[in-house]
């Protein structure tokens, strides 16, 4: 895929936002606007949500405008879309995993179902991208309390395996990413926090990103 002139549509939480960078023109999609040549790259990044519905809402009213609830809203006129997310579906969701028969956006295999399904019918014509989330310092608690028996990597399959049913094509950060913040040296460059990529973590989404689209 040739990206010059490009317009491309990023659906995600508080790293597509920019959530840790010092400087928002270092956004892994800024990053890929100013560098690829692309015509505009639209971020629609809103910090703590989550792919899927939560029953009980959240004390910050903004980490409930799910990705199924708002992708609708996207600028209709995109070539490609890039939905990256799932890790505050681990964090603070309370929707159980559910089953590959699930189509309710209750649940997490219902929400990717229904999140999908509606962005290949909003965009037909365009390319949709599915990126995982990364690895983060706590990812594999689970907590009774939210009702997740299941640690990150679970959600990470099952992205995967629902973008397959869709023949989707997926960007593995969780697995090609080289931000692993249980490694000190990786944390101290790239994520501070254990979870939020900096200036140089964006560097390298945008790299790897880049790269995979160009594949296409």
């Amino acid at each position: 895929m040739n990206l010059k002139d490009l317009k491309i549509n990023f659906l995600g939480d508080s790293i597509t936002e920019g959530h840790g960078v010092a400087d928002k023109n270092n956004i892994y999609w800024k990053r890929l606007e100013s560098c690829e040549g692309l015509a505009i790259a639209r971020g629609y990044g809103i910090s703590g949500t989550r792919y899927a519905k939560k029953a009980v809402p959240s004390l910050n009213p903004s980490h409930d405008q799910d990705f199924c609830g708002r992708y609708a809203t996207m600028d209709d006129d995109a070539d490609v879309v890039v939905v990256f997310g799932g890790t505050n579906d681990y964090g603070h969701g309370d929707a159980p995993l559910g089953s590959p028969d699930d189509r309710d956006p209750y649940t997490f295999y219902g929400a990717c179902h229904t999140l999908y399904q509606g962005l290949i019918e909003k965009y037909p014509a365009s390319t949709i991208v599915i990126m995982t989330p990364l690895h983060r310092l706590i990812e594999d608690a689970v907590s009774d309390d939210l009702g997740k028996k299941h640690p990150l990597s679970a959600y990470v399959a099952i992205e995967k395996e629902v973008a397959a049913y869709y023949s989707l094509p997926v960007l593995d950060l969780w697995a090609t990413s080289g931000l692993q913040p249980h490694v000190p040296i990786i944390k101290e460059r790239y994520m501070p926090d254990g979870l939020h990529p900096n200036d140089a973590g964006q560097e390298l989404i945008y790299k790897r990103l880049a790269g995979f689209l160009k594949s296409l």
